[in-house]
């Protein structure tokens, strides 16, 4: 059966707003929180990032859902040694319902502490790399580590969990599913993909969970609805690797100048009609995705969660 999760967006909102979400979806009958882990948002308007390691330790103390990063880099703005230290307080926090969501990430993030930025291919291995190392630290054992990419010296974590956290892998080429599913114990995307769910099974993934976000936008006017989705996420409507390269926020408001609202609307759920919402998410549960994390674009938020929990919830399950 299909668990249905809220989706944090640490871009639009701050620390205490996002701990605020989290109990509302715990009570609005969400199953599972997803948090997006940046440290620029996609554009000004957007308007947040903190830092997601201390949103999820006070989460942690705040509800008892289960939480996965979706997703954190580890490969440039953050060494996967102290990634590996911060997901095993989390596992610790939150008595083992951390998931470690992990990705190639974007030089948005990530060019901030240096200016290269490694094609796709360098950063998929890099990627293997920091996963190999995270789980060796999550042994216990003092650690030395010369690789390709990353260089460890005498390391070794203390505070642990009983279990190390899971890590689940973001991938939407056809490359990074087949290391998902080689390597990781999950698969992350967005998108209701069922080829890359099939692809992810075929590449030693088979039994492994797979998880999808969405986002939408609840609002007693859809056409309103659709003029907050253009206003805060028309990068939506951005095709190719864009997403990837660009640096800064401007570059995304520059390239967002081009995109209408029907193109940054076209994969939203928009307004009030439960049965928009239904039918944008059922597509996820029928590709065959374990988990559908639901994101609600703006600040009406307390409305989407009595929506969601009255009507929308109930209707998917």
């Amino acid at each position: 059966m299909t668990t249905f999760g809220y989706f944090l967006s640490c871009e639009e909102h701050g620390p205490k707003e996002l701990v605020r979400q989290a109990k509302l979806a715990e009570r609005a009958g969400f199953e599972a929180l997803w948090i997006s882990d940046h440290y620029h948002p996609w554009l000004d308007e957007q308007g947040q990032s903190p830092f997601v390691w201390s949103v999820i330790g006070a989460i942690a103390e705040a509800t008892s859902l289960p939480i996965t990063t979706a997703v954190t880099c580890p490969l440039v703005r953050v060494h996967p040694a102290v990634v590996a230290q911060a997901a095993a307080t989390s596992a610790v926090l939150t008595g083992g319902r951390f998931r470690l969501g992990v990705g190639t990430g974007e030089a948005l993030n990530e060019h901030i502490i240096d200016t290269r930025w490694p094609p796709t291919a360098e950063r998929l291995e890099m990627l293997e790399e920091a996963v190999g190392l995270m789980r060796e630290l999550w042994s216990g054992k003092l650690v030395t580590h010369r690789g390709t990419h990353y260089k460890v010296d005498t390391a070794r974590l203390y505070t642990l969990p009983d279990e190390p956290p899971p890590v689940y892998m973001s991938g939407f080429g056809e490359n990074s599913v087949k290391l998902a599913g080689r390597i990781a114990d999950g698969y992350v995307t967005t998108g209701p993909s069922a080829e890359l769910v099939e692809l992810f099974h075929a590449s030693g993934g088979q039994g492994k969970p797979v998880q999808g976000g969405i986002k939408v936008c609840y609002a007693e006017d859809a056409a309103q609805a659709r003029k907050t989705v253009h206003r805060l996420w028309p990068t939506q409507g951005i095709k190719g690797e864009a997403s990837q390269l660009l640096p800064l926020p401007r570059h995304f408001e520059q390239l967002a100048e081009m995109v209408t609202e029907e193109e940054a609307t076209a994969s939203t759920p928009c307004g009030p009609d439960p049965d928009v919402h239904v039918e944008a998410i059922k597509p996820y549960i029928d590709a065959g995705f374990d988990e559908v994390y639901i994101s609600q674009i703006g600040h009406e938020q307390d409305a989407f969660f009595e929506f969601y929990s009255s009507t929308v919830l109930p209707r998917l399950r």
